[in-house]
């Protein structure tokens, strides 16, 4: 397996668990029959950072849909290099730096990871288009 894909795939693990800790917090709060409903945030809401948390969530999974198709395609294409491999493994540690610097609210951490991340992105398109004009 291509490294830039294993990285992916840690990737993606990221985003698939990331759910877990606001949902075992609804659950806390709210008692397990309660949690596996449909939330009723009106008049019940989930721990602050909880939400955030969700939030998060959300981004990463937002995120995730334009990265990973880039990545699969630098390998299909053979635009991979030492720069993208390093970008898919900062690409992961932005995500999880990320995720918890939202769900801490910590404003110019989690604004600094998103960045690196869409700059993580960007290297992959760039290898790609400069991959196919050769």
């Amino acid at each position: 397996m291509s490294p830039d894909l294993l990285w992916l795939v840690y990737t993606c693990v990221l985003t698939g668990i990331i759910w877990v800790p606001y949902v075992l917090a609804r659950i806390v709060r709210h008692g397990p029959w309660a949690a596996f409903g449909t939330p009723d945030h009106a008049t019940r809401p989930d721990p602050a950072w909880a939400e955030r948390a969700r939030a998060a969530h959300a981004n990463a999974a937002e995120n995730l849909v334009v990265f990973a198709p880039l990545v699969i395609i630098a390998v299909m294409v053979g635009a991979t290099s030492p720069n993208t491999l390093m970008a898919a493994k900062a690409y992961f540690f932005a995500r999880l730096v990320h995720v918890l610097a939202y769900s801490l609210a910590i404003p110019v951490v989690r604004t600094l990871a998103f960045v690196a991340g869409f700059v993580a992105t960007a290297v992959y398109a760039v290898a790609i288009l400069q991959h196919m004009a050769a």
